[in-house]
Order: structure tokens, then sequence, then C-alpha cells
């Protein structure tokens, strides 16, 4: 259709608004990672300071990370809300200096955020591209359940019969070997 992008121009405006994106992101005193289970920020400071030199504080809405008597480097709105109990910040040692650690765990874990603060430059949640999940961080139950769902949507794309499907035909199979007097011709599965 006459007006549309090429794949070319389009992966040109994709770059354009990526790089212009990574420029807003670096300008932030923080860089933050996020999976679809939760956010990590990561603030570098002076080594001269303690945990007792921090003022952080994570509410359920709320983030606000600061050094006593100094301009925040967060502080400000979450776009989602937040496990309190299950977030932490921590104080590190790294090579230059200190890392303030922030992990704020996601209430829906089934949404991107597309910043830390509502007052920060927003990402694009759409060109985000999930990692892939181990299996085997997942607990057994979970893992089966992953692992069935994975088999079945291959059976289904190459035209198979699902697990449940399968077991249903293996069931009828072992019906009409133990009936061989019944006449299954008009049989119908559904």
């Amino acid at each position: 259709m006459p007006g549309s992008p090429t794949p070319e121009e389009r992966e040109k405006t994709d770059l354009e608004l990526k790089a212009k994106e990574a420029a807003e992101q670096a300008t932030l005193p923080y860089k933050w990672t996020q999976t679809i289970a939760d956010v990590d920020v990561t603030i570098q400071i002076d080594a001269k300071y303690k945990g007792r030199d921090l003022d952080v504080k994570l509410t359920k809405n709320a983030l606000k990370v600061a050094i006593k008597g100094q301009e925040p480097f967060i502080n400000g709105e979450l776009p989602h809300p937040i496990h309190v109990d299950d977030s932490t910040w921590t104080l590190e040692t790294i090579p230059g200096g200190k890392e303030i650690s922030v992990h704020l765990d996601k209430v829906n874990q089934m949404e991107w955020w597309a910043h830390v603060i509502t007052t920060a430059p927003k990402i694009d949640t759409t060109k985000i591209t999930p990692e892939n999940s181990k299996l085997g961080d997942l607990d057994g139950e979970t893992r089966g359940m992953v692992e069935k769902m994975m088999f079945d949507q291959r059976q289904k794309e190459a035209g198979k019969p699902t697990s449940d499907e399968q077991k249903k035909l293996d069931l009828l199979e072992k019906f009409k070997a133990q009936h061989p007097e019944m006449d299954f011709s008009n049989a119908k599965m559904g």
C-alpha cells in the first residue's frame, strides 16, 4: 500500500528512536533493567558513603533514593505497584566506588514498565525482547505445565494430536483391543 514505510525505512526509524531512547536513558542518574517480573535500578556513588548516609524509601507506588541532605537520584511515583515486602535495596562496593542496587518486585508480572518513575523519559515497551526464562528455574508442577503447553503447541503446528487428544486416542485403541466384538467404524472423536 502506498505511503507505508519500506522495511529499510522502518529499520532506520527504529534505530533513530532507539538511539534517542538510549540518549534519554543515559542522562538519568541511574541505570535500570527489567524482566517481566521485576525491575532493577543501580546508582553509582562515591566510595565514602555508607548505608546510614542514604535515604531510600520503597512504598507500593513510589520510590526515593538519595544521599541524605542532597538532591535525590530518584524520587517519584512508580508507573505500576510493587510488592514492598519482596523489594530490597543494597549498597555494594564496586571498582571505583559503591553502587546502590534497588530491586523492585512487580505486582503485575505480566507487563513491562516504560520507566522507573512516571516523570522519567519512557522507553518503547513494544520493542522489548523478553529473555528466555530457563525451565530449570521453575518448580516441578509449573515446569511440567509449561513443557506440556510447549509440546501441545508444537503438535498443533505440525497438525498432530495434543497430549490430551493422544491420551483419548490411546484409551480408545486400548478399549477397542479389549472389545473386538464392538464395531467402531462410525465412532467420532469430539
